[in-house]
């Protein structure tokens, strides 16, 4: 079998500005009024930061009679707006690699602490092999009724094991296999490439950093406080660059990440 390299994403603030706001907004919301106001007392009361809105929003939803079902999350995600050159650079990279390191096989993960049901009717989805996110149930109207599936901070770690193990396709239904010791790994920790933008990518961008992968966090040129998160990053030694979520073709992002999936071919013996 072809060795094979993997880049992993971060969606929300990564590929696209935050969906959850997005959502909140669709609902009649003010996101800024939760994430500094509500939020913050939540979160001072114990609550975990990723349960905390997937409550919130189960509530916001019953106050409005249901109002959030499955079809409306998918649809929210089939019209969600993302980033500069999201939608070409999977294939940019793909085109590029395969001259570059023809070698080796590129795939594309997604990881996620928002909310999954949104992320696989966005335009982007099929690109993945896997995404993960948290996930709601649905109560016989099919409106969200409670938490299925929580990914946050650490929960990410789980699935980077998952893809350098190879627990994917059917075999990522079974919650016990990342646990089991194995002898060979489909796409070595090493092989792999992260791109973050917050929080909850720090425990990713620290195991890569210990096992020998890659890192990029990614900030927004509007929001400058995400320049200043980004940079936080490199100055703790948790990635080793920083670049704008800009991911069109002439863009400093898509030649980093040309650079380093390169680099990390050529560590491969590729």
């Amino acid at each position: 079998m072809e060795p094979i390299l993997a880049v992993v994403f971060d969606f929300d603030d990564t590929l696209a500005p935050d969906s959850t706001s997005g959502l909140m907004r669709l609902v009649g919301f003010e996101p800024k009024a939760f994430w500094s106001g509500e939020f913050e007392a939540m979160l001072a009361e114990g609550w975990d930061q990723v349960p905390g809105f997937m409550h919130k929003l189960i509530a916001l939803s019953e106050q409005q009679g249901g109002l959030i079902t499955a079809d409306f999350l998918a649809d929210w995600g089939r019209r969600l707006p993302l980033f500069e050159g999201v939608t070409e650079v999977f294939g940019l990279l793909r085109e590029y690699m395969a001259q570059a390191a023809p070698g080796f096989r590129l795939e594309f993960y997604l990881i996620s602490s928002g909310i999954g049901q949104i992320l696989r009717h966005t335009a982007i989805a099929p690109e993945f092999t896997e995404i993960w996110a948290s996930d709601f149930s649905y109560n016989a109207a099919q409106a969200i009724a409670f938490p299925k599936r929580v990914v946050s901070f650490t929960d990410k770690t789980r699935y980077l094991f998952q893809i350098s193990k190879g627990i994917i396709g059917a075999k990522a239904k079974d919650s016990t296999l990342v646990n089991q010791r194995f002898e060979s790994f489909r796409i070595p920790m090493h092989q792999i490439l992260f791109v973050g933008d917050g929080y909850t990518d720090i425990p990713c961008f620290s195991l890569l950093a210990r096992k020998g992968g890659e890192a990029i966090a990614v900030y927004q040129k509007e929001r400058p406080e995400t320049w200043k998160k980004a940079r936080g990053f490199v100055k703790d030694e948790r990635v080793k660059m920083f670049e704008r979520a800009d991911y069109r073709p002439d863009s400093p992002l898509l030649d980093s990440l040309k650079g380093l999936l390169v680099e990390m071919a050529e560590r491969a013996g590729g």
